[in-house]
């Protein structure tokens, strides 16, 4: 039995989602982000070393394991049975692990740097609070946003191209791919003149498997944002 070690307003919201989608069951052992801080309890460091979500404890051969993408790549090879992968041999396979890894890999840093220099000026103590203010625009313009508007350009011309990530199924490369397209969404427009962004993140919100991972997992932020922005 997998347990998901769930933190709320994560990324292991994917893990719970790539769970309906197999239809496979599985717990869930809830933790609370700290109300100050916005960071996970200390209490996942019982669970993992680094106290961070997601983590999937499996009791069929003692498996403890974190990262979103290891995480999918166990699960689909061990109980997928085909399901949510292309086959080896095909050009979509390809494409199914490079956007697997790009999504941790490449997308997520530059919105990690926006929400860290957006919390910059609110940081500082009161006296710095226009220096840091300065310094956070200043990284903001020059470097992050051309950083994201570039990203997200991107996302949009390989979307033109086929429905889904890895081509013209959906896999679980678009499962690991909803989170930065739905925390760009909500942090950087990223649905704004990108209809084939926009058309994704309509596609699956409206999924089933989605909708059941929404109900199981609570209430999660990026999904309601992301949401807005689809007509």
């Amino acid at each position: 039995m997998i347990t998901v070690h769930h933190l709320d307003n994560s990324r292991s919201q994917r893990v719970l989602w790539l769970l309906e989608e197999l239809e496979l069951p599985y717990d869930i052992q809830f933790y609370k982000r700290d109300p100050k801080t916005m960071m996970a309890p200390k209490s996942l460091q019982a669970i993992h070393p680094l106290g961070k979500a997601p983590v999937i404890t499996d009791t069929d051969g003692n498996v403890t394991l974190a990262e979103s993408g290891a995480i999918i790549e166990y699960v689909i090879n061990k109980y997928g049975h085909g399901r949510l992968a292309p086959a080896c041999d095909t050009p979509e396979y390809i494409r199914f692990i490079y956007w697997l890894h790009y999504a941790e890999g490449s997308a997520m840093p530059p919105l990690l740097l926006k929400l860290i220099f957006g919390m910059l000026p609110k940081q500082a103590p009161l006296p710095f609070r226009p220096f840091a203010f300065l310094i956070s625009k200043g990284a903001q313009v020059q470097f992050i946003n051309p950083q994201l508007k570039l990203h997200m350009d991107y996302w949009e011309h390989s979307l033109s191209e086929n429905e889904w990530f890895a081509g013209n199924n959906f896999t679980a490369a678009d499962i690991q791919m909803s989170f930065p397209l739905e925390a760009a969404a909500a942090r950087a427009g990223a649905t704004d003149n990108r209809p084939h962004v926009r058309g994704f993140l309509h596609r699956i919100h409206n999924r089933p498997a989605y909708q059941r991972a929404l109900y199981r997992g609570g209430i999660y932020t990026y999904a309601h944002n992301a949401s807005e922005s689809v007509p």
